[in-house]
């Protein structure tokens, strides 16, 4: 259904409006929005009613009388009729081609027992060639009481058919017996440093568990996917995101990904801006691409190096100076060679580039503080803007670091409800207490960036939104807020995913805010959420993305 079909959103040119004066603008906006709520994303200004757009950047922002003034004979009109405008939404943190390939996967993200799991799988594998890869998945074991799955779980179903499906947070995936043959994964396999086989503690056999570092034995098998695949992977994943209203995303990838993105840009395929960043083994690599190629433009730049610390809490893969309330024979495990990570991060830094690693645990968390520290100490001072990845688990100490030390949590609070639901027996109760701890961070003055960690977790801003509000988890069983002191008002959430993500990407100057002179990237809400319920936050729809001053996708529905 078009928005004039809706009855609430008129689009039109001003020929079919009454005048208003007898003297044109003397430039006249190419589209003004009237009768809403503006959001500017500018902290202490009030809500503004209407918005005018020209040449791709944000022309003026006011009162309906001020913006109608602007318009001309070829203005395109958007009357709002009380719908609300923000900023477009930056997702800091995506796996974004991967989410692409995900939208075509099989899906377990809600599979609640392990029938359910192999059931999802075998309908999905019937409509497989035999020797095709399933991949995808998202399962989480926490669904059906914590037991991790099996490959006796999904064998009878993919007789013919290799199966590597991962958990949810990435760090740990599930193969069938014809993946583990594929890979030559037997119960003498060597361990890769940095990641774990997962063994029947019964046959002594590989379960098909297998834990980050370890899973690259079976994706090394796995066969590349062409360039047309990959392609058509970040088509969708665009078209995906434009629909959640997110306009930026800093995808943390590989090279291969990187070039899709350039393929895609030159093509004037790429209609949202992408902050591309590679691994930082590679460091060498993008100084000197930085050296002959420069940083990029506003649509697409690079600059960033993904490391990582630790696994993650859902894996047990977490680095916690103390052990796992439910498996004390580990406190995590280091999924890098601390030596490696230091020398790669301190000469990355110092050839000016941008250092964007993972932690989840609070010994990880104080580890990477410290390295930060002595990149600074060692390297000198610049803009460098720092990141933490998650930032999950904190220790004490750790909070006024990050503002002394200019280090961004670039945090993803759809994952505070969800891990929300059992963290509490992986950790105790006295760790949780500093477990997604957004109004702690912001409180000591770090600047907070918000994503989702997509395909982690969904790409739906709204529900980020939410969770960062309301702090409910998912089973429903904390009404009011799981940890619910360190709950964040609605413009601090907002600012985190707007301003604050563009801050993290050294975008801020140019997107992040509706005021004159920045894009105009933008999303139409259907409803104030100023005025909704928090708990009613994600049933909110997106109802038109505009991105450079067009409209790249409106709601149909």
């Amino acid at each position: 259904m078009s928005f004039s079909a809706r009855g609430f959103l008129f689009v039109a040119s001003v020929a079919a409006l009454p005048a208003v004066g007898c003297s044109s603008p003397e430039i006249p906006a190419d589209v003004i929005f009237l009768g809403g709520q503006v959001w500017s994303g500018v902290p202490g200004e009030p809500m503004a009613q209407a918005l005018a757009v020209k040449s791709g950047f944000v022309q003026s922002v006011g009162s309906d009388r001020e913006i109608r003034a602007l318009r001309g004979r070829d203005t395109e009109v958007v009357r709002l009729e009380g719908r609300m405008i923000v900023p477009g939404f930056i997702d800091s943190h995506t796996h974004f081609i991967p989410g692409g390939f995900q939208l075509s996967s099989v899906d377990l993200r809600d599979a609640d027992s392990r029938e359910e799991l192999g059931r999802r799988i075998f309908e999905f594998s019937s409509g497989l060639e035999a020797g095709e890869w399933i991949t995808g998945g998202d399962w989480d074991h926490e669904m059906w009481g914590g037991e991790l799955p099996h490959r006796d779980w999904i064998d009878m179903a993919t007789l013919t058919r290799p199966v590597f499906v991962s958990r949810l947070d990435g760090h740990m995936a599930l193969a069938n017996s014809v993946a583990l043959e594929m890979a030559g994964i037997t119960a003498s396999t060597p361990v890769p440093p940095g990641g774990e086989i997962v063994l029947d503690p019964d046959t002594g056999e590989p379960t098909g568990i297998l834990k980050d570092e370890a899973m690259t034995l079976v994706s090394g098998v796995i066969p590349e996917p062409s360039e047309e695949d990959l392609d058509g992977a970040l088509d969708d994943a665009v078209e995906y995101a434009l629909s959640m209203g997110v306009t930026q995303t800093h995808h943390m990838g590989t090279w291969t990904d990187f070039e899709t993105f350039r393929r895609a840009h030159a093509d004037g395929r790429l209609k949202m801006r992408v902050y591309s960043v590679v691994p930082i083994s590679t460091w060498e690599r993008l100084r000197d691409f930085v050296a002959e190629n420069g940083t990029g433009d506003d649509h697409l730049w690079w600059g960033g190096l993904k490391g990582f610390v630790d696994g993650s809490l859902g894996s047990t893969t977490a680095w916690f100076y103390d052990p796992y309330a439910d498996d004390p024979s580990t406190s995590g495990l280091l999924t890098t060679d601390t030596a490696s990570l230091r020398r790669w991060a301190l000469a990355g830094d110092a050839a000016g580039l941008q250092l964007i690693i993972h932690a989840i645990g609070d010994q990880a968390n104080d580890w990477l503080l410290d390295l930060y520290e002595q990149a600074i100490e060692e390297n000198g001072p610049r803009d460098r803007r720092f990141r933490i990845e998650h930032a999950q688990h904190l220790s004490a100490a750790a909070f006024p670091r990050f503002a002394e030390l200019g280090v961004i949590p670039a945090m993803q609070p759809y994952h505070a409800i969800d891990d929300g639901r059992w963290a509490e027996k992986r950790i105790g109760s006295e760790r949780v207490e500093t477990t997604y701890a957004f109004r702690s961070l912001l409180d000591a003055g770090a600047p907070l960036s918000f994503g989702s960690d997509w395909t982690v977790a969904p790409m739906d801003v709204l529900c980020g939104i939410y969770g960062a509000l309301t702090r409910r988890t998912l089973d429903e069983r904390n009404p009011y807020g799981w940890v619910p002191q360190e709950k964040i008002s609605l413009e601090e959430a907002l600012t985190a995913y707007t301003q604050g993500s563009a801050y993290a990407g050294f975008a801020e100057n140019r997107v992040g805010q509706l005021i004159p002179g920045k894009y105009a990237d933008l999303v139409v809400l259907a409803q104030d959420l100023f005025q909704v319920d928090p708990v009613e936050i994600p049933t909110v729809q997106v109802e038109m993305t505009m991105v450079d001053g067009e409209i790249v996708y409106r709601n149909e529905g």
